[in-house]
C-alpha cells in the first residue's frame, strides 16, 4: 500500500505546519473541495485519466458527456487540489492516486468517499450540535425509529450497501495486518461481535484452516452476512448467529473473542459491559482482540482519527469517538483481562490492535 510521507498527510507523524491562508481557506472551503473529489469519482474523470490520460479538456468533455462549464469547474477544482495535474495542455491523473491504483487501494478509496458522501456528509452537519448535546443529534438526518444508525439501514438498501462496501474496504486497508499479528496457532473457536460481511472473520479463517468462527450480527444484516461467507466458501467453517450485543448472550467455549471496528461506536461504559460479555464468553487463557482506528495517547492525533471522529460523534450512537489506546486498555482491565498488547499498524490509516488474555482460573 501506498502511503504518505508528508507528516501533515492524515495518518502522518508528527506537528502540524502552522496555521496559513492556503490551509485556512482549505478549512473554510473543505466541503466544496470534497465535493469536487466525490464528483470526480462518480463522474469517472480520475479513473478516465488513470485509464486513458493524459487527455485534452474537449477529449474529457467527450468521454464524460460534461457541457463546457461543467468541465470547466471540475477540472479547475481537481486541477487546484492537485487531484489532477495539467502539463502541455493535457490533464492526468495526480502520481499519488495512480500508485493507488496499481497497488489495489484506489478502489478502497472510492468506497470510502461513497460512504463520506452519501452517510457521513448529512448527519455531520449537526456536529457542532451533537457535541453541545454530548449525543448523536446528525441521526436525524437518516429517517427511522432506531436510536442507532445501523438498525436504520433496513429501511435505506441503498445506504447499507453504501456503508457495507465502505466497512470492508476500511477493513482490508488494514487486516493484513491482523492476520499477520494474530497467532491463533491451535485455537478452534472464533466469535466476531458485530462481524458485519464477515470480511475480518473470512481473512481469518483462510489463514487458520483448522479455525472454526461464529459471527454476531444484528437479525437485519445477518442474511448479507451469511451470503458473504458463501461466497468466500467458508460456510461449513463460519456460521452467522442473529444478536444484539446488549441484550441477548454470547455463545461460550471461545478461544478469541474479536471486536472489529466495534468500540468507536460506543461510550466506554458500554465498550466495558462488551469486553466483559466477551469475558465470560472465552475459555481460560483465551483472548480478546480489539481491531479498530486508534488515536494517540496524547490526543493530539493522527489527523484521520480526529477527522473520522466527527462521523463517530454525529451519527451511528449516542456515543463513540476514535478512542485513544489507553482508554481501551482501562476497559480491557476493567472487565478482567490482563496481558494487555498494543500492535501498531503501519499506512495511512489509524488502525491499531490490542489483544489481552483471559488468565487461568
Amino acid at each position: 500500500m501506498t502511503s504518505p510521507t508528508n507528516a501533515a498527510a492524515p495518518g502522518g507523524g508528527g506537528q502540524p505546519p502552522e496555521l496559513d491562508m492556503d490551509r485556512l481557506s482549505l478549512l473554510l472551503f473543505g466541503h466544496a473541495a470534497f465535493q469536487h473529489l466525490n464528483a470526480a469519482c462518480e463522474l469517472g474523470l480520475l479513473d478516465l485519466l488513470m485509464d486513458r490520460g493524459p487527455l485534452t479538456a474537449q477529449e474529457i468533455r467527450e468521454e464524460l458527456g460534461l457541457a463546457e462549464r461543467a468541465a470547466d469547474i471540475l477540472l479547475l477544482g481537481c486541477t487546484a487540489l492537485g487531484l489532477t495535474r495539467k502539463e502541455e495542455g493535457r490533464y492526468r491523473a495526480a502520481g499519488l492516486l495512480t500508485s493507488l491504483a496499481q497497488d489495489g487501494t484506489w478502489d478502497k478509496v472510492k468506497d470510502t468517499v461513497a460512504f463520506e458522501q452519501h452517510i457521513v456528509y448529512p448527519g455531520q452537519a449537526d456536529f457542532a450540535a451533537s457535541l453541545r448535546e454530548n449525543t448523536n443529534v446528525g441521526l436525524r438526518r437518516i429517517p427511522g425509529d432506531h436510536p442507532d444508525l445501523y438498525h436504520r439501514f433496513s429501511r435505506h438498501p441503498h445506504l447499507e450497501k453504501v456503508f457495507y462496501r465502505y466497512m470492508r474496504s476500511w477493513s482490508e486497508l488494514a487486516n493484513e495486518h491482523l492476520v499477520a499479528a494474530l497467532d491463533l496457532t491451535g485455537a478452534t473457536r472464533l466469535l466476531d461481535c458485530g462481524g458485519g460481511d464477515a470480511v475480518n472473520t473470512v481473512a481469518l479463517a483462510r489463514r487458520h484452516p483448522g479455525l472454526r468462527a461464529t459471527v454476531l450480527e444484528i437479525p437485519s444484516s445477518a442474511p448479507l452476512t451469511k451470503k458473504r461467507i458463501a461466497e468466500a466458501g467458508l460456510d461449513d467453517r463460519v456460521t452467522v448467529q442473529p444478536c444484539d450485543m446488549f441484550a441477548d448472550p454470547f455463545p461460550t467455549g471461545n478461544d478469541c473473542v474479536l471486536f472489529a471496528h466495534q468500540l468507536v461506536i460506543w461510550t466506554p461504559e458500554e465498550n466495558t459491559t462488551l469486553l466483559r460479555k466477551a469475558y465470560d464468553a472465552l475459555d481460560a487463557g483465551g483472548r480478546v482482540v480489539i481491531f479498530n482506528s486508534m488515536s494517540d495517547d496524547e490526543g493530539d492525533g493522527p489527523l484521520v482519527a480526529a477527522l473520522d471522529s466527527v462521523y463517530f460523534a454525529s451519527l451511528p450512537a449516542e456515543g463513540g469517538m476514535i478512542y485513544p489506546w489507553r482508554l481501551h486498555e482501562e476497559c480491557l482491565r476493567e472487565a478482567g483481562f490482563t496481558g494487555i498488547e498494543r500492535i501498531e499498524v503501519p499506512g495511512w490509516t489509524p488502525h491499531g490492535i490490542l489483544v489481552a488474555t483471559k488468565q487461568d482460573t
